[in-house]
């Protein structure tokens, strides 16, 4: 399916900024179409008859017209017609009599879209007139203030381009709540949603015929909470915005959309949403993460204690065997403390694994160089992002083989190991190639990693908790190639 973006750059020669409005506009007329009880249309010049639709929505609120999809169908006669008009006019026009379709009475009025004084596309709106009845106080209060935000499209006053996005999730519609305000912010009406979200904070009287800002600014002193300093803005509906009030019962989020006839503000619309449980929620979860992050941080601590002890044990031990069996003891511990102090810092129990590799790299090329021969790094590719259950076992393998082409491959001469890193996806997880080279000596004759020493009993183990393969070959001219590949678990969020 085309994207609005593609069917106007495609359909029309609109300058960036009269796309954008037309985007804002598209990225908030769920909210006209929910008042409404009808279906949005949105109609550029363009196609055989003149007008091209190019975007569509459905109203959350009562019986949808389209079934079908229209985006990127062109206009009928009549309706050509009908928007030829509006934007001609400039002004809101309705179809003189009800159209019929598939046995449903449709009424269809067309409304110009208003941008910096240019004309830039036509809305239609689609009403379901089947099964009418005596509409209610909310329907007429709706409708009322889907006419008036109709009436600010056209007038180039709608949408707001300072109506804040991308605010946290919880952002009210209109089945959680509607307040009608008058130019001084007392409330016209009340749906009764948002009347159960108004008592939900505290509040226990009627809530019509009240200055919205004296209820929420009571509920919030009650609560001795600290308040936004846009909650003053948004309850007197004086700026398009959003806020969030916290009381002791319960938490809202509100949003303030002002209504204006000729720039001049007559009123404004209150959108209001209990998000309560949605926060404690959201709550649990930050605890639960902020918890998981400090067994990190704590079993890093513990590690890097017995990495210290470890330290403190080989220097008093005689036997040059024995302590260099724990100066290795001593770096695989701090390889693994390496990875739980990247997840200890974290959101998630995933890492950026470049750094870890990087950093262990680094650290055992540093110790070979304070011998009297010098050992250069090189790190190509990108490791990307690895489970917590990967990273352990990827970090040992790669600290393993980096430390066998340093003290063996080059423990008589000069040189430089490469590690290079290729991902792919694959199925069931991504297929991560790491490739280990030296230019040292190569590997002895009749090498048999399972006749091989303690690191590459290591590296072979982790390998195979990796669902991988590794191989090791002589490079040529010389040096040692090791090649292993991992399948990797999914990355969630990707």
């Amino acid at each position: 399916m085309s994207t609005l973006a593609g069917m106007l750059r495609t359909t029309t020669d609109l300058e960036p900024a009269e796309s954008e409005w037309l985007h804002l506009l598209v990225g908030d007329w769920q909210l006209i179409a929910d008042l409404s009880f009808a279906d949005l249309v949105l109609w550029v010049r363009g196609g055989p008859d003149g007008w091209r639709a190019v975007a569509h929505v459905r109203p959350n609120t009562g019986p949808m017209v389209f079934y079908d999809d229209i985006v990127g169908r062109s206009s009928s006669r009549s309706r050509a017609a009908m928007l030829d008009e509006a934007a001609r006019q400039r002004r809101i026009v309705a179809s003189p009599t009800p159209a019929i379709r598939e046995e449903m009475a449709i009424r269809e009025e067309a409304v110009p879209v208003v941008a910096e004084g240019r004309l830039v596309a036509v809305l239609t709106r689609h009403t379901n007139l089947t099964g009418g009845r005596t509409p209610s106080r909310l329907e007429l209060t709706y409708r009322d203030l889907a006419e008036g935000l109709l009436q600010m499209v056209a007038a180039g006053e709608f949408p707001a381009p300072s109506s804040p996005t991308g605010l946290r999730r919880g952002a009210p519609r209109v089945g959680d709540g509607v307040i009608d305000l008058d130019v001084d912010g007392v409330v016209r009406y009340a749906s009764p949603n948002a009347v159960s979200a108004i008592h939900r904070m505290g509040h226990l009287g009627d809530v019509i015929g009240e200055t919205l800002a004296k209820v929420v600014a009571d509920l919030a002193a009650e609560s001795g909470r600290n308040v936004d300093e846009s909650l003053a803005v948004v309850v007197m509906g004086r700026a398009a915005w959003r806020t969030e009030v916290e009381t002791r019962t319960a938490t809202v989020t509100m949003r303030a959309i002002p209504l204006t006839t000729n720039g001049v503000r007559r009123g404004a619309m209150i959108l209001l949403r209990d998000v309560s449980e949605l926060r404690r929620r959201e709550q649990e979860l930050l605890t639960k993460d902020a918890t998981i992050r400090e067994i990190h941080h704590r079993v890093k601590n513990n590690l890097q204690t017995v990495a210290a002890l470890l330290r403190l044990q080989a220097r008093r031990v005689p036997e040059a065997g024995a302590r260099s069996a724990l100066d290795e003891a001593v770096r695989r511990v701090g390889t693994i403390a390496l990875v739980h102090e990247t997840l200890s810092a974290g959101f998630d129990e995933m890492v950026s694994f470049d750094e870890i590799a990087r950093r262990g790299f680094r650290a055992v090329v540093e110790v070979a160089t304070t011998r009297e021969h010098h050992v250069e790094s090189r790190f190509v590719g990108s490791f990307g992002r690895v489970r917590a259950e990967d990273a352990t076992a990827l970090a040992m393998v790669i600290s393993e083989l980096v430390q066998n082409a340093v003290e063996h491959g080059l423990a008589d001469r000069d040189g430089t190991v490469t590690v290079e890193a290729q991902r792919q996806p694959a199925e069931g997880g991504d297929e991560l190639t790491v490739t280990v080279t030296d230019d040292g000596v190569g590997l002895p004759a009749g090498f048999r990693p399972v006749l091989a020493g303690l690191g590459t009993r290591i590296v072979t183990s982790f390998v195979q908790d990796l669902r991988g393969r590794i191989r090791w070959e002589n490079g040529s001219p010389t040096g040692t190639t090791v090649v292993f590949v991992a399948k990797l678990r999914p990355v969630s969020g990707r």
